[in-house]
């Protein structure tokens, strides 16, 4: 890999670190090369990824694109970036250092030293989880695949791509731990992750979320907002195993993943900053006949993709849950931060569920709600991201805000499925939710007026009218540098 005399080199790496061999046909810092049956096999899947990468990865033709590449996973300097064709970008296996001293945190393990190898009695719930992680992971660059032909700015069509691709090389993540540690099923479940498709009738991504249609760029941003957000946490968990190689494939992914909500934030922030400049500048909340997309717009367009991703964390109460923590496969978020034994045989919380008409809370075991402890981290996360979009709507000296809607909007996964919640925790009765629900979810009408100011601006440094341009640029360089080299001179 050479550093671009425009750009250099990244830093020198400093900090404990595992240099990415990329001499190997699969980059990786796992000794691949050591395990030549283990290596064969991955060799074999890697042109089916190839393949589902050119039919169902981004649609756009590039010549290539700024991107990062990981070259060693210490805690700096750890990425290079380069303009990279696409297609040829190095998708491989990376997992954080080691230590051979860790232990199992939580459990009836606790205290053991961490599994290298798979428990025969967890083969099964293991395999299930990581190939769960793993079909999210296609599932949303499917989802975002025609994205780039309707790109408000070069800028951004280079953070969809970079999104792309790492969701790409967090799907080689999974890929690995299934071949590497559950032999033939998890050789035919690794090639099952190219077999489902987003929205597939006959063969659908696992997860309802990875289904939806992402109509436009700012259910892109929501998107990378709240449902990478999910996903964050998902990995935090996974983080914990007692199963070392997952945690560590975890950690790095975690790494990665932070760009991802990063773009979801800042979209967001800028869509926001476009729209109040143009309701001070019209003196209207209509800014649609302006080119700008109405707060009420993206106040649904919240509400929907925040219902969804809370949906993506199950049941609040589950068996398999508290099965899952206590046989040490997944621990909780920061699970070395608890002030508790991390075993929970005596704790309880307080859940909330809709009774006769009305919300009300009982007292659960812990073990039982520990995806509604996993829940509420990620709402208490999101909530930071609210404020902060609607510090944005203060300092342009506007009243209006955005919230994020009660726990129980529009939900259909656990004790709020099959009940009628609205943003604001109100329990409705059919009838009054149907006649309603188009003030809080968007319409169809509304993503047709949104799609209509969808119009690419592929000109360096210019950005679509319904968004403000960002602060500043990637890696360092200007706003207006060329992020991305579009296959057809004509484009640009």
């Amino acid at each position: 890999m050479t550093a671009d005399p425009r750009t250099g080199a990244a830093p020198a790496p400093t900090g404990p670190l595992s240099r990415v061999d990329y001499s190997e046909r699969i980059p990786n810092n796992v000794d691949l090369a050591g395990d030549r049956r283990l290596q064969r096999a991955l060799e074999s899947w890697q042109p089916k990824f190839l393949d589902w990468w050119k039919t169902l990865g981004p649609a756009l033709p590039t010549k290539d694109v700024y991107l990062r590449t990981a070259v060693a996973v210490g805690r700096d300097g750890w990425a290079h970036f380069e303009h990279v064709p696409m297609e040829e970008y190095r998708w491989g296996i990376f997992l954080a250092e080691r230590d051979p001293a860790r232990k199992v945190g939580f459990g009836k393990h606790k205290g053991e030293p961490a599994w290298q190898e798979v428990p025969g009695e967890h083969r099964a719930d293991l395999m299930r989880l990581i190939v769960i992680q793993g079909d999210t992971e296609p599932a949303s660059v499917e989802q975002q695949r025609a994205l780039g032909n309707t790109a408000p700015s070069i800028y951004d069509l280079r953070n969809l791509f970079q999104v792309n691709v790492e969701e790409g090389r967090h799907l080689w993540a999974m890929v690995y731990l299934l071949h590497a540690y559950f032999g033939r099923e998890g050789r035919e479940e690794a090639e099952q992750l190219l077999q489902r498709n987003s929205g597939d009738l006959d063969a659908p991504r696992i997860l309802g979320a990875f289904n939806e249609e992402t109509t436009d760029w700012l259910q892109f941003f929501m998107f990378t907002y709240f449902t990478d957000r999910d996903g964050k946490y998902q990995l935090g968990t996974l983080k914990e195993s007692a199963f070392d190689p997952l945690a560590r494939t975890c950690q790095f992914m975690l790494k990665e993943e932070a760009h991802h909500m990063f773009v979801g934030t800042t979209g967001v922030q800028r869509t926001l900053e476009r729209t109040a400049e143009l309701m001070r500048e019209h003196g209207t909340a209509d800014i649609l006949p302006h080119g700008g997309i109405p707060l009420d717009i993206i106040q649904r367009y919240l509400n929907f993709q925040f219902s969804v991703s809370m949906d993506l964390f199950g049941s609040e109460q589950s068996t398999n849950a508290g099965n899952y923590y206590t046989s040490g496969l997944k621990g909780r978020w920061m699970e070395t931060r608890r002030k508790d034994d991390h075993v929970l045989l005596e704790d309880t919380r307080e859940l909330s569920h809709v009774e006769n008409g009305r919300i009300r809370t009982r007292t659960v075991p812990m073990l039982s709600a520990l995806n509604l402890d996993l829940r509420d981290e990620y709402a208490a996360d999101c909530a930071h991201g609210v404020r902060r979009w609607n510090q944005a709507l203060k300092n342009a000296g506007l009243s209006e805000r955005l919230y994020l809607p009660h726990e129980g909007f529009n939900r259909k996964v656990g004790v709020y499925a099959g009940h009628h919640v609205t943003p604001h925790g109100e329990v409705l009765d059919e009838a009054a939710w149907h006649a309603r629900a188009a003030e809080w979810l968007p319409t169809a009408e509304d993503r047709e007026k949104v799609a209509s100011l969808m119009i690419p601006e592929y000109e360096y440094g210019r950005f679509a009218g319904w968004i403000a341009p960002p602060k500043t640029g990637i890696n360092d360089q200007p706003v207006e540098f060329d992020y991305v080299h579009l296959a057809e001179e004509g484009l640009l």
